[in-house]
């Protein structure tokens, strides 16, 4: 790990980490208010049942968070993982009802919480950018 990516990988990893960590044991109305945003998001989630779905969500939160952790893991592979993962709360924005203020973009109060998970594509773009460009200049 590149000593400049250790403020993002540490910040980030740890907060998807313990968010991950939270979701173990999400069951009942809990776990299924959560799916039902998810699947009026992502149809395809509803393949799955409400717990089934929390759990996943939580591994996968506690794997990426784990990864950003760990200093052996290349920046561009760890950096597509928080991209895709970002894109996704970035879709959930996007699609769940009431997020944006009409014809826009931009957020409602509602939706500021969502909102501001398009950091995380940016910070997962940034980490495979750089690794792909490492030790190449920018030429005109």
């Amino acid at each position: 790990m590149k000593l400049a990516h250790l403020p993002l990988r540490v910040s980030i990893g740890a907060y998807v980490l313990n968010s991950g960590l939270g979701k173990r044991n999400l069951e009942g109305a809990a776990a299924e208010g959560m799916h039902g945003m998810a699947v009026a998001a992502m149809p395809q989630l509803g393949q799955f049942e409400p717990a089934r779905f929390a759990k996943l969500l939580s591994y996968s939160e506690i794997a990426l968070g784990a990864a950003l952790l760990a200093p052996f893991v290349p920046a561009p592979l760890v950096g597509l993982g928080l991209t895709a993962f970002g894109a996704g709360l970035v879709q959930l924005y996007l699609k769940t009802p009431g997020m944006r203020e009409p014809g826009s973009v931009r957020p409602t109060q509602q939706g500021t919480g969502l909102a501001k998970d398009i950091w995380l594509v940016g910070a997962g773009l940034t980490l495979v950018l750089e690794g792909l460009t490492h030790g190449r200049r920018w030429h005109r």
